[in-house]
């Protein structure tokens, strides 16, 4: 068997040079041939088109169909048309010969064209008839030189050629040279045979020898003989079994210590990366509660009477905080998408009411910039998630608006040619985006022409957020957009039928409270600072708040009479005490269901399903003082259209 395979590997060493040798050569004699056939059958291609374009002139000149016709079909005759068509200068086919095999005739142009159907291996070719320029005056010609006109186009040639008879020429030529190969190798496995005999036995024994040492058995020595024709290479093998016996036990301890130091330095990378958690989490958390308060004094401060000085630096304090909470704000988003822990509530409803949120909600902001915000009414229902498919059309309008320094931002959506889509495009008369920075846009903290970072012109992480969220709900997102001329994005979305629409109920609006003094707020927090800013802005707001800073002191707020209407509570507390273990217990005291929900610095994917399991809505420090008087009117309407539960 060994005798077989040392054969084999003998006659595959003679035969790879004659094997690399013979293809090469028919390789290059064929992809000669090959490309003689092709540039014939091009040439001639083109010849007949040129040809038929030049006796077509007259005939689409005159408009005679009769001489045209003669033409298309007296061009079937040549071997390989398998049709002709002959059309106006306004792409109406006037007459046609054979058996069309394309469905969309190419785009005309002035220029030769030429397309190949892979398929079909059918070639379409698309020649211009132009008029002939007659010089009537050769006096008035030389002193109009260098002002002629180009020709006009009267009409073009479509000639569609089949390969069928080149591909089975090429195909014989193929056959042919692997005939030629064949012959090679058979010669040269002959040749090779018979030189390798008188080296098998030598290369048998040098052979075992490689066996043994590729076991692990390094002691092992070959016989090295006088006259063997390989006795170089058996001492040399005897030369490298003895340095690789002497250097096994040196490798064998290196790795040994190697092993030991890559352990040390996995575990440094693993406490450092958990340390750097550690960190980042409690930085975020930390840096959130102060802007939380900062945010609550602000819209405190806001409310009191001021001087017009004192009322201009409290507005610079708010664009300030503004900026900070949005930063804040973005990186939360990032951050979630990141973990995948954003919920896609997929539903039907009407187009028309994400569109008439952006325009009563960024049209002062248009004015004030003095752009025209158009947003195109639209009686369409899609599938998709109306909260995340806002979040997505309201980055694109602001940054539309961001970047448009006069003109309009269009808003409007249109059916995709499949039927079973909507396209929702955002237009802007912008400066556009030039080429170079279409891909890069869509990354985190990117923008162009802000190098140095100026707040007013976002963040960076806009589109980022777009982008991230259209992939989540399975939203095809493109951008079309050329430097000074505009931009336009278009989302695709599922189209929802007519009749499956209306069947859908419509829900009802909460009816929101306008007047809600004397409403009763628990206020569960233990930062004193984030305490205090949120007392002052919910008493400001005229409702009567009880201050608690833990379970037990919520508790005894209970005990002493106080009956909340709403509770508004931290999630991390102290002793290691949490704002939904703290909900429920104060709902258990009370005996019903109290409106509550939660606040909390922490960004873990896990407290944001835990409130979800306990149908609590979790805010983000810092909250937005609007946000924050939004969700409490529309508890205290959840509680007055549907009345206390039991828990």
């Amino acid at each position: 068997m060994k005798m077989v395979d040392i054969r084999t590997r003998m006659l595959l060493a003679a035969l790879l040079p004659v094997t690399l040798i013979a293809i090469l050569l028919a390789g290059v004699f064929l992809a000669s041939r090959f490309g003689d056939l092709g540039e014939a059958y091009h040439q001639r291609a083109r010849s007949l088109a040129r040809q038929l374009a030049t006796a077509s002139e007259y005939g689409l000149f005159s408009d005679n169909i009769t001489h045209l016709q003669t033409i298309a079909s007296g061009a079937l005759r040549e071997s390989d048309v398998r049709s002709v068509a002959i059309v106006n200068a306004q792409g109406d086919v006037l007459v046609f010969a054979g058996k069309a095999g394309f469905k969309t005739p190419p785009v005309l142009s002035r220029q030769e064209d030429e397309k190949f159907d892979p398929v079909k291996r059918t070639d379409l070719l698309s020649q211009p008839v132009t008029a002939s320029q007659v010089r009537l005056d050769d006096l008035f010609e030389a002193n109009a030189a260098g002002a002629e006109a180009p020709s006009p186009v009267l009409g073009h040639v479509l000639i569609e050629f089949s390969r069928d008879a080149l591909f089975q020429r090429e195909r014989d030529m193929l056959l042919l040279g692997l005939a030629v190969t064949l012959a090679c190798l058979l010669f040269g496995g002959v040749l090779a045979v018979r030189l390798g005999r008188g080296v098998i036995h030598p290369i048998l024994s040098v052979s075992r020898i490689i066996e043994r040492i590729g076991r692990g058995e390094l002691s092992a020595r070959a016989t090295v003989l006088p006259g063997d024709p390989l006795r170089d290479l058996q001492q040399g093998l005897n030369l490298m079994a003895e340095r690789l016996e002497s250097g096994r036990d040196e490798l064998e301890q290196r790795v040994a210590m190697a092993t030991l130091e890559l352990r040390q330095k996995k575990e440094e990378a693993e406490t450092a990366t958990l340390a750097k958690s550690r960190f980042l989490a409690a930085a975020s958390h930390d840096l959130r509660q102060p802007t939380h308060a900062l945010g609550m004094f602000v819209a405190r401060l806001a409310q009191l009477p001021h001087d017009a000085q004192t009322s201009q630096l409290i507005g610079n304090l708010e664009a300030s905080v503004q900026a900070l909470q949005n930063l804040l704000d973005g990186l939360l988003d990032i951050s979630r998408l990141e973990a995948k822990a954003v919920q896609v509530q997929l539903r039907p409803f009407a187009l028309a009411e994400l569109f008439d949120q952006l325009q009563h909600g960024l049209t002062i902001s248009a004015v004030e910039k003095g752009l025209l915000l158009r947003v195109r009414p639209t009686a369409v229902w899609v599938m998709s998630d109306a909260t995340l498919l806002h979040r997505i059309l309201l980055n694109l309008v602001v940054n539309a608006l961001r970047y448009t320094r006069q003109g309009s931002v269009l808003v409007a959506c249109r059916v995709a040619g499949d039927g079973q889509h909507v396209r929702i495009e955002v237009w802007d008369s912008g400066i556009g985006i030039a080429p170079e920075h279409h891909e890069a846009i869509f990354k985190e903290f990117y923008q162009v022409g802000n190098t140095e970072r100026d707040r007013s012109k976002g963040l960076g992480l806009g589109l980022n957020i777009v982008e991230r969220t259209a992939q989540l709900l399975g939203h095809r997102l493109q951008m079309h957009s050329t430097l000074g001329g505009g931009t336009r994005f278009s989302l695709l979305v599922p189209l929802v039928p007519l009749g499956a629409a209306m069947a859908v109920p419509v829900p009802q609006p909460v009816e929101t409270l306008n007047n809600l003094a004397g409403l009763v707020v628990l206020v569960v927090e233990d930062d004193a600072l984030a305490r205090e800013g949120l007392v002052s802005l919910l008493e400001s707001w005229g409702y009567v708040v009880g201050v608690a800073d833990g379970l037990s002191a919520a508790l005894s707020q209970l005990e002493a009479g106080l009956i909340p209407d709403v509770i508004v509570s931290d999630y991390r507390l102290r002793d290691e005490e949490n704002g939904i273990e703290t909900i429920r217990q104060l709902r258990a005291k009370a005996g019903w269901l109290i409106p509550a929900c939660l606040m909390s610095g922490d960004t873990d994917a896990g407290l944001m399903q835990a409130a979800t399991e306990a149908s609590l809505t979790l805010l983000h420090k810092p909250v937005r003082p609007a946000k924050l008087r939004s969700l409490i009117r529309h508890l205290a309407a959840d509680v007055q259209a549907s009345g206390a539960d039991l828990v």
